[in-house]
């Protein structure tokens, strides 16, 4: 009530006042006049302020969920003997695909071939069983040169079986095992002069510094060519489930020591003496730092996480020790006789082209189950440059 009074108080002197500056007109009721201050006033007061339309929170878009599609089973071959079965060594299926679909790495269907030599001789007269003659050896190496194939280390091999480091689509290993003269060497220099190709050879520490080739072939080792590697101390007794821990650990350790001390470099290949392991010398070869062990197996080519092995005995082969007791088959790799490989070789190259083949039919898949499953942890794949 007292703010009305006030209000009609201000409003009667403003109209007073604008009536004293005004010139003379016909006087108007002030009833009138004041009843339409008065309204104006109320008016004015009671204007309510607009009310503000509340804001609307953005309802977020619901996140689609990718189920990630079936990874395909590894690739297999008809070719193999039914006994021996391609084994996988990298469990981390995220691991595997990003090493092998990367384009800085080996391509899909890179396949080496491991070949032991022990003797190459002038003619068939002296030739012992596991021997080969000279004619037929540079006929083998034309031939693995002529369908594609490139000679590659126990450095390269092992970087191409851990993480599909890139290495020639065909490859070959050629290992030639004992002690031997340089001379026995001369062989295979022609080869490595002409293409560039090394030849591993596994070392056998028995005479230490008193072996009487040692210096001949630690001056090979420096020429670089002659990639020296482990093949035991005694070698001749077969690390077997009868050999105690002292023996394994003497045969595998003290190769290493060897190496180091007269050959200044660190053995990463292990070529099993007579073929003789265990999943207990395996276990100790990996422990000392062996990456990559031989057998006398020829089971068939390698390729990047695929291995032909055996899980059993084989009544039919029985100086096959059977590899996947030991579940590393990285130190259980097969090898060809020389003998063996002209009439594979054309087989292993057909292996290659299929299972080449078999992964670029599955890419896709595998891709997208990367891009779901892989890539927040391990990013993505490197693009193709």
């Amino acid at each position: 009530m007292m703010k009305t009074s006030h209000l009609f108080l201000t409003f009667s002197l403003l109209a007073g006042l604008l009536a004293s500056c005004q010139p003379a007109a016909p006087t108007a009721d002030p009833r009138i006049v004041m009843t339409a201050a008065i309204e104006t006033a109320f008016a004015q007061i009671n204007v309510s302020t607009a009310t503000l339309a509340p804001t609307e929170t953005p309802i977020p878009t619901a996140t689609v969920q990718r189920t990630p599609p079936a990874l395909p089973p590894a690739f297999t071959t008809t070719v193999l003997n039914p006994l021996d079965v391609p084994h996988t060594y990298i469990q981390d299926s995220c691991q595997y695909l990003k090493s092998k679909w990367d384009p800085n790495n080996a391509a899909p269907g890179t396949i080496v071939m491991v070949i032991m030599f022990h003797g190459i001789n002038k003619d068939s007269s002296s030739l012992d069983a596991n021997d080969i003659t000279v004619k037929d050896f540079n006929k083998l190496m034309g031939s693995l040169k002529e369908l594609g194939f490139e000679a590659i280390n126990a450095t390269q091999l092992a970087e191409f079986l851990d993480s599909n480091a890139h290495i020639p689509q065909r490859s070959v290993v050629l290992t030639y095992d004992d002690r031997h003269t340089a001379q026995a060497f001369e062989h295979f220099r022609p080869y490595y002069e002409q293409w560039g190709w090394p030849v591993i050879n596994g070392w056998i520490s028995a005479f230490g510094g008193e072996d009487q080739f040692l210096q001949e072939n630690v001056n090979l080792s420096n020429e670089g060519w002659v990639d020296y590697q482990a093949h035991g101390v005694i070698h001749n007794i077969n690390i077997s489930p009868n050999s105690t821990e002292e023996f394994i650990h003497s045969e595998l350790q003290g190769s290493i020591d060897n190496l180091q001390k007269y050959f200044q470099k660190t053995p990463i290949a292990y070529i099993w003496p007579g073929g003789g392991f265990t999943p207990r010398g395996v276990q100790v070869a990996r422990e000392v730092g062996y990456r990559v062990g031989f057998t006398i197996n020829p089971r068939g080519p390698i390729m990047f996480n695929w291995i032909p092995l055996s899980d059993a005995p084989d009544a039919g082969r029985p100086a096959f020790i059977p590899e996947g007791p030991a579940n590393d088959p990285r130190l259980t790799l097969p090898r060809y006789w020389p003998t063996q490989v002209l009439a594979q070789l054309d087989t292993i190259r057909v292996m290659g082209k299929d299972a080449a083949a078999y992964a670029e039919q599955n890419k896709a898949t595998e891709l997208e189950y990367y891009d779901i499953v892989c890539a927040p942890t391990f990013g993505l794949i490197p693009p193709t440059p």
